[in-house]
């Protein structure tokens, strides 16, 4: 019940700090005050109220769970003060304590929370707030007194994170980058399409983890959909992020910028819409893209930008349309637009995504666990899901008795030496590779042979397993 009221006490103070705390992220980020206002703040308050709900139940819901211990969290600039509270709130109402690195862009809002900790009533020491660069992050990673690592951002760090930790015994929850497909069918509602689109993609600037960078359009209504669109980017308004009028901000840091700008400069091929309306001569500004007539194979169409550029190609069939969205080595998120229910409900399961939309995109909430897979990340933040992921099983107190192995009798081993055989595709198969390994019981004798499977017999068992699973 403490960690509840502390849990709701945080809750309302970000609700009673609300536009200090939503001037404060745009000015620390870039993004319209629309969006730190109406979206992520109250996001982050959602969060802090549904895990104090939680902390109140973790005894009678959970009784067989215990805290993971000290949670090291390391949050990216996208949405700073949204990640937090994706990361602290579940870590508290589960009874960890937490040692928690803004990005170095963007810690203003994590200091300003620290702030309302200590009149929220959190004892000392249950949350620490560390600023600094990507060294800080490492230290945190490698320190031998934390149990758990959490982490989002690129998919570059987590992928160094994941082997800084390996054999280290620490839990980790990764949540990285993505190429989220934005399908289209020429059943959909083309006008409410185009505005998926643009929360897709121009949210945040597109400096989203699931944004719809991808944009796969069915063939027949492909010029019209694009026509629309066209003329929805040129009506989209850029400036002053503190405008409440503005559509897009500015780029969180002249590296991004550049980044950005050296991806889409490097593409020679497709056709490129740009926004044509006036960008502010002075801050960090890139204007709307969209960029059709690419191929699977293009870099734009695999590598995350992680910027307001859209690409594009179109598809004919609902397989084909499949193949594109899972021709990727990411799985954040997918969002899928038709009238036709039935038709998305039955391609929505062969997505490789860890969460996937119908005629919407960018839906969260406290309850529901996000994640991705592939080079995504592992793990989900939210929900049931993200409570388990910060706490282990607890050990039973009452003695066992030790179980007493069972030792193999002279006569019943066979007098016939026999080489066990595989079981692959529901059969018994003879192993390709030719070599056998000697099985000894307890007192050393030899009770048979292990065949050792080859690589083709480990071919011929992943091939068994994905025709099943198909």
């Amino acid at each position: 019940q403490g960690r509840a009221r502390v849990l709701y006490a945080l809750a309302r103070l970000l609700q009673k700090h609300s536009r200090l705390f939503a001037v404060l992220e745009t000015l620390d980020n870039g993004k319209p005050i629309r969006e730190s206002r109406d979206v992520d703040i109250p996001l982050a308050q959602r969060h802090f109220y549904y895990h104090a709900g939680m902390a109140a139940l973790m005894e009678t819901e959970l009784p067989d769970r215990v805290p993971i211990g000290v949670c090291g969290q390391i949050i990216p600039w996208n949405f700073p003060l949204l990640m937090l509270a994706w990361k602290i709130a579940p870590a508290l109402a589960m009874g960890n304590t937490v040692v928690l690195k803004p990005a170095e862009y963007t810690p203003l809002t994590a200091l300003l929370f620290a702030e309302i900790c200590g009149q929220a009533g959190v004892p000392k020491g249950v949350i620490n707030i560390v600023t600094g660069d990507g060294r800080v992050g490492e230290m945190i990673v490698a320190h031998d007194g934390i149990d758990k690592i959490a982490f989002t951002g690129s998919t570059d760090v987590g992928r160094k994170i994941r082997a800084a930790t390996a054999g280290s015994g620490k839990a980790l929850t990764l949540e990285l980058g993505g190429k989220s497909p934005f399908i289209v069918f020429d059943d959909a509602d083309l006008d409410s399409a185009v505005e998926g689109v643009v929360d897709a993609i121009w949210f945040n600037q597109g400096q989203v983890c699931c944004a719809g960078s991808r944009l796969l359009v069915q063939e027949g209504v492909a010029n019209q959909f694009y026509a629309k669109l066209r003329a929805r980017m040129s009506k989209l308004r850029i400036g002053n992020p503190l405008d409440k009028s503005i559509d897009m901000g500015a780029i969180v840091d002249a590296t991004q910028l550049d980044r950005i700008r050296g991806m889409v400069d490097a593409c020679d091929i497709g056709e490129k819409h740009a926004f044509s309306g006036d960008l502010p001569n002075q801050g960090l500004f890139y204007p709307p893209t969209l960029i059709t007539g690419l191929s699977t194979a293009d870099t734009l169409m695999q590598d995350e930008i992680f910027g307001p550029v859209l690409v594009s190609m179109t598809f004919r069939t609902p397989s084909e349309a499949i193949a594109l969205a899972n021709n990727t080595r990411y799985g954040l998120a997918a969002s899928i637009w038709s009238e036709n229910i039935n038709l998305a409900l039955g391609i929505a399961p062969k997505i490789k995504a860890g969460v996937i939309w119908i005629n919407g995109t960018n839906m969260f909430d406290a309850a529901a666990g996000f994640g991705g897979m592939r080079e995504s990340g592992f793990g989900r933040e939210g929900g049931w899901d993200g409570l388990y992921a910060y706490t282990e099983a607890k050990v039973p107190a009452k003695k066992i008795k030790p179980a007493v192995a069972k030792t193999v009798s002279n006569k019943d081993v066979l007098d016939i030496d026999r080489t066990a055989k595989l079981y692959i595709g529901g059969k018994q198969a003879r192993p390709d590779g030719g070599y056998s390994k000697p099985i000894h019981d307890a007192r050393g004798r030899l009770v048979g042979h292990m065949p050792i499977a080859s690589r083709k017999d480990i071919r011929n068992a992943v091939e068994a397993a994905q025709a099943a699973a198909s």
